[in-house]
């Protein structure tokens, strides 16, 4: 089975050298001509663990190709899959320039029975937006050549994408026609002989499911940071509370880590999009928007913190411990440390930052606005204070007698709830968590 996916980013990538390893032959196909010549080298643009030696792997094996045009592939192939990016708008919406790019191309040079996989995230009804834009083409072509159209979205976790899609807890399939679902069947036969979840559904829900799936996700990030800064106030501890109410099976303990807020690529866009898409129907997701409220309020916490325990910060040398929005990935799209680091500079303070894998992407980001350190250690020395935002493995267990010797300070603002107050106060240090006394 021949399959072409454009789009070379995340969800691009990690789908074509997942579904290359699962026997299909896949031609990944970006405008980028860098990028492609990379790809072809075994140069892979994006870190995710695993995924560099399984793209080469399959390249090596013949089942995994790379090409700058979608028009020489699209008529040897029984699916194109859109994996474009569809960033936030100015007023927050899905930018759609890509994927109706892609829908052009796709009516353009059709010549035979064709499908088109949307596996970007879109609103709701951006289908009916790709069919009458093929259909534009179509006419102005003057034939008539049979398509349908399916959505396929992704729920993958960054750091864990190609177990999350070789082992998925669901996948989503929503169709229009039989061609479409008998096509995508044959795709995911691997996945069904496994007996992992493919739900069949209409379009409409598959796009919907996507948003929903992560906005109920970002919600309970915000509910019980939201639950944490009022236990601080009253004086129980977050952690004791989180333990309770994820012992009651109805509402479990996943995403109820409190912290600094979430980021990333998924769940502030598309937070964003579906409070857009309500308000241009007339309905206003109010749940939605308390959600992103209260993450963008609580990304400025851990600043709070610094003043309140060191009062105005200027002339201060700050130590950051992680860049990255989350674990095992190099991606600060809208992540906690940008608000810090942003915060932190404005108030006059000096940052000195480390992250295992995000420092050419910091680099890239904010360029000699900060100070970069050789490793998680070196950051400490002469800082008044410690911030940790990402709970990589390696800052876990720290020597704490080791981090007060090199700082001047004692403060350590813990932005992960990770550490136990009883062992920074053996080495000296004082550690202020998120909802904890």
């Amino acid at each position: 089975m021949k399959i072409a996916i454009v789009g070379t980013g995340y969800v691009g990538l990690v789908s074509g050298a997942c579904f290359a390893e699962m026997g299909t032959d896949v031609t990944c196909v970006d405008i980028d001509k860098a990028k492609i010549e990379s790809l072809r080298q075994g140069i892979i643009p994006i870190y995710e663990p695993g995924l560099d030696e399984l793209v080469r792997r399959n390249v090596r094996d013949g089942r995994l190709h790379f090409t700058t045009s979608l028009e020489e592939v699209i008529n040897d192939v029984e699916a194109v899959f859109s994996a474009v990016g569809t960033p936030p708008d100015d007023d927050g919406s899905a930018d759609l320039t890509a994927v109706k790019a892609v829908a052009r191309t796709f009516g353009r040079h059709i010549d035979r029975q064709a499908i088109l996989v949307t596996k970007s995230t879109v609103p709701v009804g951006t289908s009916e937006i790709i069919r009458g834009i093929i259909n534009e083409e179509l006419d102005r072509r003057g034939v008539n050549v049979d398509f349908e159209l399916a959505s396929n979205p992704e729920f993958l976790k960054e750091g864990a994408a190609i177990k999350d899609f070789m082992s998925p807890d669901r996948v989503v399939i929503g169709v229009d026609g039989p061609r479409s679902r008998e096509v995508m069947e044959r795709l995911y036969r691997p996945f069904l002989l496994q007996n992992f979840r493919v739900m069949f559904m209409d379009i409409p829900s598959a796009e919907m499911a996507k948003y929903a799936a992560n906005a109920m996700l970002a919600t309970r990030i915000s509910f019980i940071n939201d639950i944490a800064n009022l236990c601080e106030l009253t004086g129980a501890d977050v952690s004791q509370v989180r333990r309770a109410i994820g012992a009651d099976t109805r509402i479990g303990n996943k995403f109820l880590y409190p912290g600094c807020g979430y980021g990333g690529s998924c769940f502030p866009k598309d937070v964003q999009a579906l409070i857009r898409t309500g308000e241009q129907l007339g309905y206003p997701m109010r749940v939605i928007q308390a959600v992103e409220a209260v993450n963008d309020e609580q990304k400025h916490i851990p600043f709070r913190k610094l003043r309140k325990a060191l009062g105005r910060l200027e002339g201060r040398r700050i130590a950051l411990w992680g860049l990255a929005f989350k674990p095992e990935t190099d991606d600060m799209r809208l992540a906690p440390s940008l608000t810090l680091i942003e915060d932190l500079l404005g108030d006059g303070a000096t940052v000195c930052v480390f992250d295992p894998v995000a420092m050419d992407e910091c680099r890239r980001r904010l360029s000699d606005k900060v100070d970069y350190a050789t490793d998680m250690y070196a950051a400490c020395i002469d800082a008044d204070a410690l911030c940790v935002l990402t709970e990589w493995k390696q800052f876990r267990l720290p020597s704490w007698p080791a981090v007060a010797r090199l700082m001047n300070g004692e403060t350590v603002i813990d932005g992960r709830n990770i550490y136990s107050p009883d062992d920074l106060a053996a080495a000296g240090l004082k550690v202020h968590a998120i909802g904890r006394p």
